[in-house]
């Protein structure tokens, strides 16, 4: 469904990307790993057209975005939960939410809402309350439910976990599980706590100094004895 094929991504004359080539197939949850600097957030962020590639291809669905704007590129069914989460903090949970389904003009907010709601029932706790006045983990929970908003075709989702209470970390991947589960959306998941997301993962990609340096599934990515020792802690 998506293809990124030989990507160069350049910041001024720093190569962040050199020649990235993945696939998410229909219904996979797809996790990239790497040390910081690897490429990781550059290439979720090329995708979404910015910044642009460099040279290579990118095409959704058969379609070549690698030109396209991101607004573009986000009603065409791809939507971003970021990493730090850039939620709006001084707009309440609600509000917040509203600005997540602008791609789709509101067409079946209430239908959204309610399903965003059901995964994440703290967020129908909280909807009168300012975003910024969440706890990180809600705050996470946020940041997914307004990309869902968008009614997606596919997401990418960087660093979830990151600067959440444990307890709330296995909350955010049972629910990237349930999303894919449930609803058939094929993620795209970059991820620091490479045990929990090689865990939930079809397959797997890692990142180093802007390659792609291995590749497998997820299982064998979380068996291969030089992922272990780099990215598992001592193999957890």
């Amino acid at each position: 469904m998506l293809e990124v094929e030989n990507v160069v991504t350049r910041y001024g004359a720093i190569e962040a990307l050199k020649g990235v080539s993945i696939t998410v197939e229909r219904g996979e949850i797809v996790t990239i790993i790497g040390a910081n600097g690897a490429g990781k957030s550059t290439l979720l962020m090329t995708i979404c057209g910015s910044p642009r590639a460099a040279s290579g291809r990118i095409r959704f669905d058969g379609r070549d975005i690698t030109e396209m704007a991101t607004y573009d590129i986000v009603r065409l069914g791809i939507s971003q939960a970021p990493e730090g989460r850039r939620i709006f903090p001084r707009m309440t949970v609600l509000e917040n939410l509203m600005m997540g389904a602008v791609p789709t003009d509101g067409a079946h907010f209430e239908e959204d809402l309610a399903k965003v709601f059901e995964l994440f029932p703290r967020l129908k706790e909280r909807q009168s309350q300012r975003g910024g006045t969440l706890s990180g983990g809600e705050q996470q929970m946020l940041c997914i439910g307004r990309a869902l908003m968008a009614r997606p075709r596919m997401l990418l989702m960087d660093e979830p976990s990151l600067g959440i209470a444990p307890i709330l970390v296995r909350q955010i991947f049972e629910a990237i599980v349930a999303i894919n589960r449930e609803r058939g959306l094929p993620i795209l998941l970059v991820e620091q706590n490479a045990y929990q997301a090689l865990k939930i993962a079809h397959r797997g990609y890692v990142l180093a100094g802007g390659r792609v340096v291995m590749r497998g599934t997820g299982r064998e990515l979380l068996a291969d004895p030089e992922v272990r020792a780099a990215y598992l802690e001592g193999g957890h």
